[in-house]
C-alpha cells in the first residue's frame, strides 16, 4: 500500500496527483464513470429503502473500500467535509440520511445492500467481480504502488490531516 509520504509532497491538498499525469487521470476518471454506470445498470432491478442506515459507519462497523481513482473523483469534485461526530460517512447530509455525493458515490456504496434489499433473488456477482477487476487495473495504471483499496475513512482522515497542515 501507499505509504504516508504524501505529507511531504507539494501537491493539491484535496486531490494529490501522485501519477503526475493529469491527462491520464482524466481518462481514468472517465473510465471510472463507465464502471459506475455498469454497476448501476446491474443493480437497476433492485431497490433500496434509502434510509441511510448503511452510511452510519460507526454503527454498522462497515465502510466502503476505495481504489485511488474513486478517491480522486470524490476529492476533485466535492469539498472535503469534516469528520462526523456520529461516526457516519462524512459525505452524508447534516441529518445523516442522504448522500451528498450520490452521483459520484464509490463502487462499494453502489453494490452493497442491507438485508432489506428488494429485487431478484440473486445479486449480479459475476458482473460485480468483473467490474472490480477493471477498477483494480484502472487504479494500478494510475498508482502502481497502491496494492489494494483502502477504507473510505482512511482516505478521508489522511486528506483532512493534510488539509489541516496547509492552513496558516
Amino acid at each position: 500500500m501507499r505509504g504516508r509520504d504524501w505529507d511531504d509532497e507539494d501537491e493539491d491538498e484535496a486531490a494529490p496527483s501522485p501519477s503526475g499525469n493529469a491527462h491520464e487521470e482524466e481518462r481514468a476518471l472517465k473510465e471510472l464513470r463507465t464502471v459506475y454506470q455498469r454497476a448501476d445498470t446491474a443493480y437497476a432491478p433492485f431497490s433500496c429503502p434509502a434510509s441511510g442506515e448503511c452510511c452510519q459507519l460507526a454503527t454498522t462497523r462497515r465502510q466502503p473500500w476505495l481504489w485511488w481513482p474513486e478517491w480522486l473523483l470524490l476529492a476533485r469534485r466535492h469539498p472535503l467535509p469534516p469528520p462526523r461526530a456520529d461516526g457516519g460517512c462524512p459525505y452524508l447530509d447534516a441529518a445523516g440520511r442522504r448522500c451528498t455525493v450520490y452521483a459520484d458515490r464509490p463502487f462499494g456504496c453502489r453494490t452493497f445492500f442491507c438485508d432489506r434489499i428488494q429485487g431478484p433473488a440473486r445479486q449480479p456477482a459475476e458482473t460485480v467481480n468483473a467490474l472490480l477487476v477493471r477498477l483494480e487495473r484502472l487504479s494500478e495504471r494510475l498508482l502502481p504502488s497502491l496494492k489494494g483499496p483502502r477504507p473510505l475513512l482512511d482516505w478521508h482522515a489522511e486528506a483532512f490531516a493534510r488539509k489541516g497542515k496547509t492552513r496558516p
